[in-house]
């Protein structure tokens, strides 16, 4: 994430990221930022938990060389995060992790576009999908999988291994869905007009 700008508490990046400089992101090399994604003071991004058991892929890449650099890339990534995100204060992002056959490693972690994280919220899943809202003082259990227009309120606990639907309203502890939203969720769920507001603590009256 080469700095573009730096000016007062935010770096811009080259593809309109805006980090806080007070904000702790470990292991940068093998985290991805689609664009247009901000960054609260205080939200730990966890990029050095990433997988250290071989993957089928890059086992079978060593008998294909011509498919090599492809798949150790895959391989290092350990969080990709899409476009128009939003990373409140606070926050915690890791990779999940297990033990398997005897071995403990995390696993690769991927957020779709219009992903807000409320503030202090923790999130361990899988995979996020797009057009989703965690609030906030969250848990998203290791490995639960949630998919596209989901809002998840605040203080709802989510199990490891869950898997949300699309088009879901959920809270609760243990969370589950209690309202189908509408087909026109995407809109109420669009964090593209974050990076145009000039007051970033309007955020509870926008997103209530």
């Amino acid at each position: 994430m080469p700095a573009k700008q730096a000016k007062g508490e935010y770096i811009e990046t080259d593809t309109g990221n805006k980090v806080s400089r007070k904000s702790n992101i470990v292991g940068s090399q093998t985290i991805i930022l689609g664009g247009r994604t901000i960054i609260q003071a205080e939200c730990t991004i966890r990029g050095d938990l990433r997988r250290t058991i071989p993957s089928s892929s890059s086992s079978s890449s060593s008998t294909n060389p011509g498919s090599t650099s492809s798949s150790s890339s895959h391989s290092n990534v350990a969080i990709a995060i899409g476009r128009y995100c939003f990373f409140s204060r606070s926050c915690v992002i890791r990779p999940p992790c297990k033990t398997l056959k005897g071995q403990f490693s995390y696993y690769p972690m991927k957020l779709g576009d219009h992903v807000f994280v409320g503030e202090g919220s923790v999130v361990e899943a899988a995979v996020v999908g797009s057009w989703v809202k965690i609030g906030k003082d969250c848990v998203i259990g290791k490995f639960a999988i949630i998919k596209d227009c989901v809002k998840i309120e605040d203080g709802t606990v989510i199990a490891p291994n869950t898997v949300i639907p699309s088009f879901s309203l959920v809270r609760g502890r243990p969370g589950a869905v209690v309202e189908e939203l509408p087909e026109t969720a995407p809109e109420g769920l669009d964090c593209k007009f974050l990076l145009f507001s000039h007051s970033l603590s309007c955020l509870d009256y926008l997103f209530s």
